[in-house]
């Protein structure tokens, strides 16, 4: 039981780790188009990330999976502008028009993952409590998006249900820096 404590300790500084940039702007545009009131959703949503997170994980610490550390380096800022870019060019956000984020989410969840798989796989190499690490780590991981999730709603409410700034301005004003930062990553993490 002990390494379930230390793996959720990593999985949690993992997301709200200063290193963790790309994660906090995935987090930041995914949360973006939701607001107080679509809190289950997004629950949901984060959990789906972590689904995929965990799938690659665990595939990577078996050694099922392999991918160039470079190519998964590249995708992750990659997600981060496609997501934003959805954020921009969509026009309404209802359930209907967002439900494509769940199989989104879930899927680059599985990029995600890759990102910190070959770190990982090291440390659990000895380990004889693969599954309790795996399931510590993804349980901190899920927490602490929770909290980064909480903290965008929380802000959200104040600026745009209670202050009146339009939607449309909250979510560009989340998107476009992130947007901008992502395509910064990514084209300095080109790997060919």
């Amino acid at each position: 039981m002990q390494d379930l404590g230390f793996y959720f300790d990593l999985g949690w500084h993992h997301i709200l780790a200063w290193a963790a940039l790309d994660h906090w702007l995935f987090i930041l545009v995914l949360t973006a188009i939701y607001l107080v009131k679509d809190w289950k959703k997004l629950i949901v949503l984060i959990t789906a990330f972590t689904i995929g997170h965990s799938v690659t994980l665990a595939l990577s610490v078996f050694d099922l999976i392999r991918v160039q550390e470079a190519v998964v380096e590249f995708l992750i800022p990659c997600t981060i502008v496609i997501t934003a870019m959805y954020n921009l060019l969509e026009k309404e956000y209802l359930s209907k028009s967002i439900r494509t984020n769940y199989f989104l989410t879930l899927f680059f969840g599985l990029i995600h993952g890759l990102g910190f798989a070959n770190a990982l796989r090291f440390m659990l190499a000895s380990n004889q409590n693969i599954g309790w690490s795996l399931l510590g780590f993804n349980i901190g991981l899920e927490i602490g998006q929770i909290v980064l999730v909480t903290a965008i709603l929380l802000i959200s409410y104040l600026l745009v249900d209670k202050i009146g700034i339009k939607r449309k301005w909250w979510i560009l004003a989340l998107s476009l820096p992130s947007l901008i930062i992502a395509i910064k990553l990514a084209w300095e993490r080109f790997p060919y």
